[in-house]
């Protein structure tokens, strides 16, 4: 292929959300809901979702060969797309294969609603990457029968073992993602992490047995395998060139070494290189080695992340799903938040946290706001707004992270506009003037704060293990709720107005207070079934807090529940002592991360985390009822972007 044919002529990308879903930030908090009109982006809505059509702004300005490195990057990612197919369920592409062939080739009476409620369960499957929820993690049942199944595998001439056909209908390997400790966290999720017969104890004291070389810089174990029983004994399934998920990961290997040829600077390169060798090797030394390079390559107006990252779909904390961003630098908007990151030792200095938990030195942070050119894995068609890596404290610590917003993601988001629903939530006319005018604002400052400053302070006690061993299933939410911590104690601080982020710091910091309490209290359970309690991590986080501050600010009436007319509203009365509560809460927080403390990680969460008020939940899903058909252009999560190259 010469480089001069490579013509991107779609620049339209497609960008998915379901109202039942998160902000997945690397953190994940909702985005603040905003009042602005439909720019008629919407391209299809079915069950919970919506499709968002959005551009790439940037792109234009690129030169041919940084055009070129996008497209090698994004190809890279495609590559390995299935892979999160087979990790979410070991039954998932062997489905999808099924529905598909129905869909090409049956060829009976498309005109009945037995079919389209066919086409809607594949679309669903389509964009949660399997058979369960992508928020909630509960199994999807076909609307349509089981008899009616059957004669489209028939039609069709559509081959499906039966026992697997059943499993679309029974309750078979219904949750996705268990968290809860009574079920059994191994035995209650369906992820294809473990294989069978291995027990969550089996595996902890596999992984604990297995000791890193350097004690102070401790390997990520068991990011990028399978462990599974052979005769009767654990071993692990590498995902690596000649090992699991092999084929893939050479077509990976091969687009990888097509960007190294374009990179745009020594750096990106190098960094690179070491990637293509952790895939080649599967050598989790090589990926720690990979991730030191890649955080210090800064320069350039490409970046990317690719590999096998995030460790929220297992309930363990330890299997890492394949993942793949490739972005162009906002250079307007990253110039603005470059102030966050240059401050972040102050924020640090004026953290709350204990003195001992402090970093002396807060190194290497790097903030940009991106546009999003392609997703892959598990950052598609669910995308995050906001991403910080890399994951490992002691890479932090020495070496540093990088933070990114998603810009045309989070702009993609507000312009789908509609205020009505935030209107029959909002207690009062201030809070929803706030909300209006400041929403967006505070949305954007906190994933800044989160990423930048939440993510990378604080520090381990020495001789303390990594949250996954010491804080186990816990360790994720901890996480996400402690950096959402950092965000707001410092968004209600005089301090952004004199950096020139806001020209109103206290009535900014109000309007990111009333929007975090009323989702974390409320909002968010549309996303849940009723009945359901909370198990996904960053949900789980965003009650703790919310409901862990109302809790201890009770005496003093901070936050008062409100009941008009069979409503329930939160109001918030005292916002200084909310943000005083805040810090209590950061604290305390990050001592338990620093100290490796579980009881108290586990106390947290489950007397604050996961069980939902029904009353108050039954009570919200009426009230949001009347916004079925605009409400996933509001409150729900972001999903993701298709960016289409075609080659001339």
């Amino acid at each position: 292929m010469k480089k001069s044919k490579i013509t991107l002529l779609a620049l339209a990308a497609v960008l998915l959300f379901s109202c039942t879903a998160q902000q997945k930030m690397t953190s994940e908090s909702t985005p603040q809901e905003q009042s602005v009109k439909n720019d008629g982006n919407s391209i299809d809505r079915f069950a919970d979702i919506e499709v968002l059509k959005y551009q790439v702004p940037g792109w234009s300005d690129l030169t041919l060969k940084e055009k070129e490195y996008v497209y090698y990057l994004s190809q890279a990612g495609y590559a390995g797309r299935e892979i999160i197919w087979d990790q979410n369920y070991k039954h998932n592409l062997t489905i999808r294969r099924a529905l598909e062939n129905i869909y090409q080739n049956y060829s009976g009476n498309k005109d009945t609603e037995d079919w389209r409620n066919f086409e809607i369960y594949l679309k669903r499957v389509w964009f949660a990457n399997g058979i369960h929820h992508h928020y909630s993690n509960e199994k999807m049942k076909p609307t349509f029968s089981k008899a009616y199944f059957e004669q489209l595998l028939k039609a069709s001439n559509t081959k499906l073992d039966a026992q697997i056909a059943d499993i679309l209908f029974n309750n078979v390997d219904t949750k996705k993602v268990n968290l809860d400790l009574s079920k059994g966290l191994l035995q209650g999720s369906a992820v294809n992490f473990y294989g069978d017969g291995v027990t969550s104890d089996e595996a902890e004291k596999f992984y604990a047995q297995m000791k890193s070389p350097d004690a102070e810089r401790p390997l990520s174990t068991g990011l990028n395998s399978k462990l599974v029983k052979e005769n009767g004994k654990l071993t692990e399934r590498v995902w690596k060139s000649g090992g699991m998920y092999g084929p893939a990961i050479d077509q990976v290997i091969n687009w990888l070494e097509k960007a190294k040829s374009v990179a745009e600077n020594q750096k990106q390169a190098n960094a690179l290189a070491l990637l293509i060798q952790y895939y080649k090797t599967g050598d989790l030394k090589k990926w720690d080695d990979y991730n030191t390079a890649w955080v210090s390559a800064t320069d350039g107006n490409i970046d990317y992340i690719n590999g096998f990252i995030e460790v929220y779909n297992d309930p363990l904390g330890h299997k890492g799903s394949y993942e793949s961003v490739v972005q162009i630098k906002d250079f307007d908007m990253s110039r603005k938040m470059e102030v966050v990151s240059r401050e972040a030792q102050w924020f640090e200095d004026h953290s709350p946290l204990l003195p001992q938990h402090k970093k002396k030195n807060v190194v290497g942070v790097s903030y940009k706001t991106v546009n999003v050119a392609s997703e892959a894995g598990d950052s598609s068609p669910s995308t995050p707004i906001g991403i910080n890596l890399p994951n490992a404290d002691w890479i932090r610590a020495e070496h540093g992270s990088k933070s990114v917003s998603l810009g045309n993601i989070i702009d993609a988001y507000n312009n789908a506009g509609g205020s009505g629903r935030l209107k029959e939530f909002v207690n009062d006319d201030e809070e929803l003037r706030l909300a209006e005018k400041y929403g967006e604002l505070s949305s954007k400052l906190h994933t800044a704060l989160h990423e930048v400053v939440g993510h990378a302070s604080g520090q381990i006690n020495p001789g303390v293990g990594t949250p996954k061993e010491t804080l186990k299933s816990y360790a994720s939410t901890m996480e996400e709720g402690r950096a959402d911590l950092v965000g707001l104690y410092f968004l209600y601080d005089p301090k952004l107005q004199e950096l020139g982020l806001v020209d109103n710091w206290k009535d900014m910091g109000k309007a990111a207070y009333d929007n975090y309490i009323r989702n974390g209290l409320m909002m968010q359970l549309v996303r849940l079934e009723p009945g359901a309690e909370i198990e996904e991590s960053h949900m789980r986080n965003r009650q703790w807090v919310s409901a862990w501050v109302f809790a201890k600010g009770k005496k003093d009436n901070v936050i008062e529940k409100v009941v008009r007319n069979g409503k329930t509203y939160f109001n918030i009365t005292d916002y200084d002592k909310l943000h005083d509560l805040f810090g209590q809460l950061l604290r305390e927080t990050q001592r338990i991360k620093s100290e490796g403390d579980y009881n108290a990680a586990k106390n947290l969460v489950e007397n604050y985390g996961v069980k939902v008020d029904q009353a108050i939940h039954k009570e919200v899903l009426a009230r949001n009822a009347q916004f079925k058909e605009t409400l996933s252009r509001k409150v729900c999560k972001l999903k993701s972007l298709r960016l289409e190259f075609f080659i001339t």
